[in-house]
């Protein structure tokens, strides 16, 4: 049995970090995920300078055989209606390819790594967690994803009870005559709103890559959904006609619906497997990024792996991103003063969809990066 003092399930964004924060902390740390690296990681993949601030990602470097696409724009719309195009100037967000952002930051991680590896089991022994009956520690963090073996261990694993957004989309290379008829620009992503507002779709260009998906609260109408989006934005000219037929699926929790515990006794979630993706736009990079840096100032300071000495940690996250039994704006992306009929208009709105739906929904500019150094 080798013994570590944190074991954490999970190399994306959330694990990698946690990994990296508690670096010079003196402790020993095991980092176990499912997939080897680099891996195919389904998502649309934009990160603002905030998240390359607090993570300390110095931009030539990274963008150095690596894509890394500046967005100074915005075009937002309604399905069925005309789009409005916001330009911000400065570079507000940069695009990213997962496969290559996961692998970059685990490869900042030193600490002994066990991919390509599931966790087949986690039981209690002693005080301790074994995990696979090989390794074993007083702590383990669960950075897996919505459906991360450690919160499933916590008992509010995915459930019926909870209200999840389930998205689908591709992200492919397109060849040089795909990309001469494609409209989409890269500095410029498209977000696109369902008609119920209880979703949106987007067209993301980062060079030669194009990534089309949508994500809705209601699963059973998903495929139609994109479907329907996807043949409007190919008779519009804004995609090329022939694309990939296999879009792939996700899920993952809004932080106002997720009723997950944070903390148990030697046991703490971070990132998507605790359910902190934004409410208003369903990103959950930098939550993922902040959860990660909050848990390793927790875990350097606590005592003991107590539930009640981790508890600070979920105190940490309340205040930062808001009380999860007092959130006021309940529900997908938009609030309930949004509704429809007034929706269509404000969604023609440069104001509204510039001040609201990008700069605090998508962007949140109004918030600092986090304070805690990696």
């Amino acid at each position: 049995m080798d013994y570590y003092d944190l074991i954490i399930v999970g190399a994306g964004p959330a694990g990698s970090t946690l990994a990296s924060a508690l670096g010079n902390s003196g402790k020993r740390i095991l980092i176990i995920d499912k997939q080897g690296f680099p891996r195919d990681k389904t998502c649309a993949g934009w990160v603002t300078p905030a998240v390359m601030e607090t993570l300390n990602i110095d931009l030539q470097d990274y963008g150095t055989g690596r894509t890394l696409q500046p967005i100074r724009r915005f075009r937002i719309g309604m399905m069925g209606q005309a789009a409005v195009e916001n330009d911000h100037g400065d570079v507000v967000s940069y695009g990213i390819r997962r496969f290559e952002f996961d692998e970059y930051l685990l490869s900042r991680v030193t600490c002994p790594k066990q991919l390509a590896t599931p966790v087949k089991s986690i039981v209690r022994r002693g005080g301790n967690w074994v995990i696979n009956e090989t390794w074993e520690a007083p702590l383990v963090v669960g950075a897996g994803g919505h459906f991360c073996p450690v919160a499933r261990l916590l008992g509010e694993g995915p459930g019926s009870h909870e209200t999840v957004v389930a998205a689908k989309e591709v992200e492919f290379e397109m060849t040089p005559e795909q990309a001469s008829v494609c409209q989409a620009r890269g500095d410029t992503p498209e977000l696109w709103f369902c008609r119920d507002l209880k979703g949106y779709a987007w067209v993301f260009r980062k060079g030669n890559y194009l990534n089309i998906g949508l994500g809705r609260e209601d699963n059973h109408k998903l495929t139609g959904h994109l479907q329907a989006f996807v043949e409007e934005m190919k008779s519009a000219g804004r995609i090329p006609a022939d694309l990939p037929g296999h879009f792939k699926g996700h899920a993952y929790l809004l932080y106002a619906h997720a009723e997950r515990p944070l903390v148990d006794d030697g046991m703490l979630l971070i990132g998507d497997s605790a359910g902190l993706a934004y409410t208003q736009s369903g990103e959950g990079i930098r939550p993922a990024i902040e959860s990660a840096l909050m848990a390793a100032d927790v875990i350097r300071h606590a005592p003991d792996s107590s539930a009640s000495s981790l508890q600070v940690y979920g105190d940490a996250i309340a205040e930062r991103f808001g009380n999860r039994a007092a959130d006021t704006e309940q529900g997908w992306q938009v609030p309930d003063w949004v509704k429809m009929p007034l929706a269509s208009t404000l969604m023609r709105s440069h104001w509204f969809t510039r001040k609201v739906v990008t700069e605090k929904w998508f962007l949140h500019q109004a918030v600092p990066p986090l304070q805690i150094a990696v």
